[in-house]
């Protein structure tokens, strides 16, 4: 009796949190009184698209959140797609990203510890890049094109767009965030002629996202020689590149230049903040973050008719400074994920494979958003708010995203044999619903699955 009455009072805390979170998310009461008598809008999906790059060696378009007068924290969703052979040249970013490599195969490289790290990174991978950090990614697929999803948090963001990118390499396009500094400052920084800065800032021309290797060499020369260096031999490779460049200069133009002596240490202790030690230093990637692949976790719930996992802070602990969960669904085809709620977090989802059905419902239970989704699609649900995903009859649903918290979110799940309703049965729920308890009791008994459960196309093939 006691464990009933306290689920109970739980159960009314959480009805009062989500009346709460309507107004906060703009929603009006008459809204909600007919929205049952009206076509649901799609509200829930993220339509709102911008490119910020395109070059031809890839591209990154970001899907921007919204919410009305929300308070709760709000994520954009960016995707990133890079040609073999490519890079995404060296930045630093005003918000954290949390990298997930849909397919392909990538190499990352940021300042940690005022030292280069750089991971490897492959299919289902994870991996944070925080807000401020000097970073490149690179695509290393043998032939693979790379894609990645990525979370981008606005609360850290100057508020200048979507987020605010600071390259350290470029020249006029992109433009190097140092190139506007005064010469006499520049050349005082660098030791090194106002000539030779001016040649060094304006070679950069073909975009943010650019080719390396043999077929854009003469291009991409100096990204393509950095990559495929050790870490303890670019600093010495990089100033001969920019001597043998300095040649080839010399030649077109006709003439002959005292070549002068570049600090590259200078450079790089100056702009990455990095002191590239003389002799190989290991244990520099060893201890900086390591990874965390989705696909090669436990699933924390599996039946017959899907799976999931999630990730929180204790799982992965740089998403404890981030602040974001992540998590992987996979519905087989006809299978649905219970009703259920999010206690504590927003979740934004992405299908990245199959389709499927998503409704989400206001608290008054009228419905909120009922629509098909496909790959490609990204749907959001606010915190509290009832919803459930079906996968298509002949397709499976599989879907990755990302929650606004990184403790663990439980989510409470309304129907099954696990289900929050089946935990406060008893005779204050058959009140609540003026029915007998024998009746609930028959009711909620009747499903015996819990969490992914099949739907009437697919129940009977399970049981033949």
């Amino acid at each position: 009796m006691g464990n009933r009455l306290t689920l109970l009072i739980m159960l009314l805390i959480l009805c009062h949190g989500v009346s709460m979170t309507m107004g906060l998310w703009g929603i009006e009461t008459e809204d909600i009184e007919n929205a049952s008598h009206s076509k649901p809008k799609k509200m829930f999906l993220l339509q709102n698209s911008k490119r910020l790059v395109k070059t031809d060696a890839g591209e990154m378009s970001v899907l921007q959140s919204y919410g009305g007068r929300v308070s709760e924290r709000q994520l954009h969703i960016g995707f990133i797609t890079m040609e073999p052979n490519s890079l995404f040249v060296p930045q630093y970013l005003d918000s954290t990203l949390i990298l997930f490599v849909r397919s392909g195969e990538a190499k990352v490289g940021f300042i940690y510890h005022d030292k280069l790290a750089e991971r490897e990174l492959k299919n289902g991978d994870v991996y944070q890049i925080p807000a401020g950090s000097t970073f490149f990614l690179s695509n290393i697929g043998d032939g693979q094109t790379l894609h990645i999803i990525c979370s981008i948090d606005p609360s850290e963001s100057l508020g200048v767009g979507i987020f605010q990118s600071f390259y350290i390499g470029g020249g006029s396009n992109p433009v190097s965030v140092l190139s506007g500094f005064h010469p006499h400052i520049l050349e005082a920084a660098f030791n090194v002629s106002g000539a030779e800065l001016g040649r060094f800032f304006t070679r950069r021309h073909d975009g943010p996202i650019v080719h390396v290797g043999d077929s854009h060499a003469k291009a991409s020369s100096l990204w393509t020689k950095f990559l495929q260096l050790k870490e303890d031999e670019k600093l010495h490779h990089m100033k001969k590149m920019m001597q043998d460049q300095d040649e080839e200069q010399e030649n077109n133009d006709g003439e002959v230049k005292q070549k002068t002596s570049w600090s590259w240490r200078k450079l790089l202790e100056t702009v990455l903040r990095n002191e590239i030690p003389k002799k190989k230093s290991d244990h520099v990637t060893h201890h900086s973050p390591h990874s965390c692949n989705l696909y090669d976790r436990k699933p924390d719930f599996k039946n017959s008719y899907g799976s999931s996992v999630t990730v929180d802070g204790s799982d992965y602990s740089p998403l404890k400074s981030s602040g974001v969960g992540i998590y992987h669904v996979n519905l087989k085809p006809g299978s649905m994920m219970t009703p259920h709620v999010n206690p504590r977090a927003t979740e934004y989802g992405v299908v990245v494979k199959g389709s499927g059905r998503i409704q989400i419902l206001f608290p008054n239970g009228s419905n909120a958003m009922d629509t098909q989704i496909k790959e490609g699609d990204v749907f959001f649900v606010p915190r509290y708010f009832a919803f459930c995903q079906i996968a298509s009859e002949n397709e499976p649903l599989d879907f990755f995203g990302f929650t606004t918290s990184s403790k663990k979110n439980k989510s409470q799940f309304l129907v099954g044999a696990s289900s929050l309703m089946k935990t406060m049965m008893g005779p204050e729920l058959a009140a609540a619903f003026g029915v007998s308890e024998d009746t609930m009791q028959n009711i909620l008994n009747a499903q015996h699955e819990a969490v992914i459960l099949p739907t009437s196309w697919t129940k009977h093939e399970h049981e033949d």
